[in-house]
């Protein structure tokens, strides 16, 4: 079995309305779709985004360049020399950034040709651990809303079937956060779970200041609560409070979480399928996580990250994602408030043309 084309597709999915968070300004994902075709007909695929398709010709320019060089001519199973081959080869450009998002979307799309090669879901081949997953929606209850309308989005998310959600924090005044997160709370009752998200808008002093007036509420985590190099100031953050701290979802590959791991930054690891560098070290960074019994929760990238997390052990929430419905001709399953992990091969999700 060998592959003998990589190709790339360019999209733009445009959101439904502008949203914002404490850095971020949205209207919609630019994405590039990675494909890897085999001798024998099979089609393994895999993505990766930037929001507003922000410099997304690089990101295309840099999966090609390596799928030319590393990829074309090899078997999808040697997923680990592909993955080692390009680490070595883009350490002079870096091991972070658009190096690794190429890398990652390249290997899930080399997983998936395997998982459809051998007709089986890949969350069987990784060695799965359970069927159905703990998942939060997170496609609302953005900063930019204001509260009636984040109470109605909240409603809806509760008619939809979950019992999970997550709210944006980091208005610079505080009270504007409580008051925001006792009106979701005042919606889903005490029984649905509520997260929060600062998007790191904080000096650790102001988080903890936050986070003390925010437990009130029994939040699931307090996320990112400040810039994610500051590991030190994630420790104090974390040190001051009940409720945990989750992140990682800005770090690169399980470097980056071995660092947080030994600084004590984290209760919950997030890493992000783009970022952590695919499925290869996903599985190995999972791995370094539960060695010291952090739990693991996947950011963005719902329909892929499904079936990694399945063979997780020491697997928690997926995030609920909608942006990416529309390049799938499959959606996710939830299941009475859980996301069912499809039994079809590969990821289970296929791209449409």
């Amino acid at each position: 079995m060998q592959i003998t084309e990589v190709t790339t597709r360019r999209v733009e999915l445009p959101l439904a309305r502008p949203i914002g968070t404490a850095i971020h300004a949205m209207r919609s994902v630019g994405c590039v779709i990675v494909e890897v075709r085999t001798d024998d007909g099979v089609v393994g695929g895999g993505h990766l985004f930037t929001l507003n398709g922000d410099r997304l010709g690089a990101f295309d320019e840099m999966v090609r360049g390596l799928a030319e060089a590393f990829v074309v001519g090899r078997d999808p199973h040697d997923t680990g020399a592909i993955w080692a081959d390009v680490w070595r080869a883009v350490n002079p450009t870096g091991h972070a950034g658009v190096t690794i998002a190429a890398l990652s979307a390249l290997d899930v799309a080399c997983w998936d040709a395997v998982g459809r090669a051998h007709g089986m879901p890949l969350h069987k081949l990784f060695g799965a651990v359970r069927s159905e997953l703990d998942t939060y929606a997170s496609s609302g209850l953005w900063l930019s809303d204001p509260i009636d309308h984040l109470q109605a989005e909240a409603q809806r998310f509760l008619d939809a079937g979950f019992r999970a959600m997550k709210i944006r924090v980091g208005s610079p005044d505080v009270r504007t956060d409580v008051e925001r997160v006792r009106a979701v709370r005042d919606v889903i009752g005490p029984d649905a779970g509520l997260l929060a998200d600062a998007n790191q808008a904080f000096r650790a002093t102001e988080a903890i200041r936050l986070g003390r007036r925010l437990e009130e509420f029994d939040l699931v985590w307090l996320e990112e609560p400040c810039a994610t190099h500051d590991l030190a100031g994630h420790r104090r953050v974390r040190d001051a409070l009940d409720v945990a701290v989750a992140t990682g979802e800005t770090e690169y590959t399980r470097y980056g979480l071995q660092r947080m791991i030994e600084a004590g930054a984290a209760d919950v690891l997030m890493p992000d399928l783009q970022r952590i560098g695919g499925f290869t070290e996903f599985r190995r960074s999972a791995a370094a996580a539960a060695a010291v019994d952090l739990p693991v929760s996947s950011h963005f990238f719902t329909e892929q990250s499904l079936c990694v997390m399945a063979a997780t052990e020491n697997a928690t929430f997926v995030e609920h994602v909608d942006w990416f419905a529309e390049l799938f001709e499959e959606a996710p399953e939830l299941r009475d408030g859980r996301l069912v992990v499809p039994d079809r091969p590969g990821t289970g999700f296929t791209y449409r043309v």
